[in-house]
């Protein structure tokens, strides 16, 4: 590995610190303030901060499934690690570091939430539209997975994701 591809690890390494330890802190924060506590208005009858232990998924779904989100994750994980180390240093490709990272992030996120206390602690609420309570690593998660889906789709060519092919790296091996 080269000293490019070594540093660019390492950035995606460090940026994925600085993203969990921003969705720990604010976690940390709605605990302090928000726990037992009524919700606050930030935007009236639009978007407030409101506790909330979530025990499953997204919507609430598949509560109590603390052992199949950890395995989940842990998959997650591999690939966009996986994926991290193959992704050519090339600039065209800097988007897609961020983007897993903020995925990585957020799953990392609330799997440590999972881990250290059996639930993900969620603050935030649009009341506007009954939307979920989530948290900062949700954001991260969707945000990011909406851009790399939109890139797959319409930006990436799929030459330019052949550095992903097994097939690829078995010929290149047999060189």
């Amino acid at each position: 590995m080269n000293k490019q591809k070594k540093r660019l690890l390492l950035t995606d390494l460090l940026g994925m610190a600085a993203l969990i330890l921003a969705d720990q802190f604010t976690k940390y924060i709605a605990v302090v303030h928000l726990k037992d506590q009524p919700a606050i208005p930030i935007i009236p009858d639009v978007f407030e901060l409101n506790y909330l232990e979530n025990r499953g998924a997204a919507f609430g779904m598949l509560q109590n499934q603390k052992i199949f989100f950890v395995f989940v994750a842990a998959i997650i994980l591999a690939v966009i690690a996986y994926v991290l180390f193959k992704t050519p240093e090339k600039k065209k490709y800097t988007i897609l570091h961020v983007l897993l990272v903020l995925i990585a992030s957020g799953a990392i996120g609330n799997m440590i939430d999972r881990l250290r206390l059996d639930y993900v602690v969620d603050f935030l609420s649009f009341v506007l539209i009954h939307f979920p309570i989530f948290n900062v690593a949700d954001i991260y998660v969707t945000v990011a997975t909406a851009v790399l889906v939109f890139l797959l789709l319409f930006y990436y060519k799929e030459e330019d994701l052949g550095f992903l092919s097994f097939k690829q790296t078995k010929y290149r091996e047999l060189k």
